[in-house]
């Protein structure tokens, strides 16, 4: 297996290049539809496999978007249950929360190079000089990655069958993790990890973006960076990429530029050193009437719980900008967008403390540590944010508890389904010992039912002492496995 294997997505088009080459393409959608609703506010949580509006997981893994009159158009990967390719299905949505399945726009029919291969990061952009929408993505033969190729497709349509045009080696240069960006003056790029994932080469597109015009860059010889997203804002463009670690997430990094071909700044850290358990996927320009803000798509892959590509979930975040050349990420886990104004942040709630109901103490991660198998105890109740958690519901009797200082789940120790076994907090994933199902004993109170061992959460011995650790045990009638949920 290829060690450094690429696992994310990439960037399309800056709001100013949307905007234009939205002009003129509501003939070029090709389907019938009533005029879009006016989007309002909505609320996205983070670490979820987001669910479309027939109830079926959005399958849009490694994908990018773009925006097409009225409609934000996500494209992505939807795999079968070996990883390899089945699809790239696409969506649509006004309000980037709701989103609506329209098309399998590639398949493994589409052409026979695709009956056995792998398609990731598929990146669509639209031509304005032909009228055609241009898809750019990773290809390999379904087996292992050796064949490191781009391959390219287009339709007439944004979300229609689109043609497959083959794959190849850009100027004879291994290709793998892509992504696209168009400039304001409607110059194409595609960027991608080449040498084994050791570079990341920028290519100038030919005017019709098919084919490569020129290599015009060479970034971190030896640096091993993947999973790039390229951005424009205020003129400073923006590159953002991960590691190359495979499933498990890294420590992201971006760099800046006055022009694509110009000198790229040292890169810089950005977020935590696992991007809050998420590679770079997409960033989003989402321009409305009072602003532009920029949206962090992110793949919390489940090939780092040895899952499949399909059970992978989404990490959305705002993007901050202290000066014109330095960007931040912080965790939050859910945020408002209104897509009509361009205002997106973090959601403010809802938060919650979790109090002990025979101490009255608060469920507090040790030292308000961010690090991956602290561990939990009851501390007297606060301000700390180690003291504050999200019960995200995952529409199944059972929800994730999200720690609000770091952005990790509770989880019963190694899985296991032992008396005694300790709650700790760990990068979220999809295994059983995250899930908890939040069951009502009355009065205010609930016991907390770790899936995987159907066991409780509760203060070790029934202690009232401070720091007394977190533990699961048979469910019974003791007060010291009932949970208040207090608003914060």
């Amino acid at each position: 297996m290829f060690r450094r294997r690429t696992r994310a997505l990439s960037c399309l088009l800056t709001a100013a290049c949307v905007a234009a080459a939205a002009t003129g393409l509501t003939a070029a959608v090709g389907l019938t539809f009533a005029p879009a609703a006016q989007a309002a506010t909505v609320t996205v949580t983070s670490g979820l496999q987001f669910r479309d509006t027939s109830g079926n997981p959005v399958h849009a893994h490694g994908g990018g978007v773009l925006k097409v009159g009225d409609y934000y158009y996500w494209f992505g990967e939807n795999r079968n249950a070996d990883n390899t390719f089945r699809y790239v299905s696409a969506y649509r949505s006004t309000d980037l929360r709701t989103w609506e399945f329209r098309n399998n726009v590639l398949t493994q029919s589409s052409h026979a190079e695709l009956n056995v291969a792998n398609i990731e990061r598929p990146k669509v952009t639209f031509n304005s000089s032909t009228g055609q929408f241009v898809m750019w993505m990773h290809k390999e033969n379904g087996r292992d990655y050796g064949e490191a190729r781009a391959a390219v497709a287009t339709s007439s349509t944004v979300d229609g069958n689109y043609t497959y045009r083959g794959s190849f080696r850009p100027l004879n240069h291994m290709s793998r993790d892509i992504t696209l960006f168009r400039d304001d003056d409607g110059t194409g790029y595609m960027i991608s990890a080449a040498n084994e994932n050791a570079d990341l080469h920028v290519y100038r597109l030919t005017a019709d973006y098919l084919g490569i015009a020129a290599q015009v860059q060479r970034l971190w010889p030896g640096s091993w960076r993947e999973a790039p997203a390229m951005f424009k804002r205020n003129g400073v463009y923006f590159l953002l990429t991960s590691g190359a670690t495979g499933w498990g997430p890294n420590q992201q990094r971006y760099s800046t530029a006055s022009s694509v071909t110009g000198t790229w700044s040292a890169l810089q850290n950005i977020g935590d050193n696992t991007a809050f358990g998420s590679q770079t996927a997409y960033v989003l320009p989402v321009q409305g009437s009072q602003t532009t803000s920029y949206l962090y798509l992110g793949d919390r892959w489940a090939g780092a719980w040895n899952g499949q590509v399909n059970s992978s979930e989404y990490v959305w975040l705002p993007l901050q900008f202290p000066s014109n050349t330095t960007m931040t990420m912080s965790w939050n886990p859910q945020v408002t967008i209104d897509t009509a104004t361009g205002v997106v942040q973090p959601a403010t709630g809802p938060l919650a403390q979790l109090v002990a109901r025979h101490s009255g103490k608060c469920l507090d991660v040790t030292s308000n540590s961010t690090a991956d198998s602290a561990r939990t105890l009851q501390w007297p109740c606060g301000s700390g944010t180690n003291q504050r958690f999200t019960v995200q519901d995952l529409g199944n009797g059972y929800a994730r508890i999200v720690a609000r200082h770091s952005g990790k789940c509770l989880d019963v120790s190694s899985n296991s389904t032992a008396d005694g076994a300790t709650v700790l907090q760990y990068t979220c994933g999809g295994a059983t010992n995250q899930q908890w199902q939040v069951r009502d004993v009355g009065s205010g109170y609930a016991d907390l039912v770790a899936r995987h061992s159907g066991k409780c959460a509760q203060v070790d011995g029934a202690s009232t002492a401070d720091g007394t650790g977190i533990v699961q045990r048979t469910c019974g009638s003791g007060t010291n496995q009932q949970w208040q949920r207090r608003a914060a």
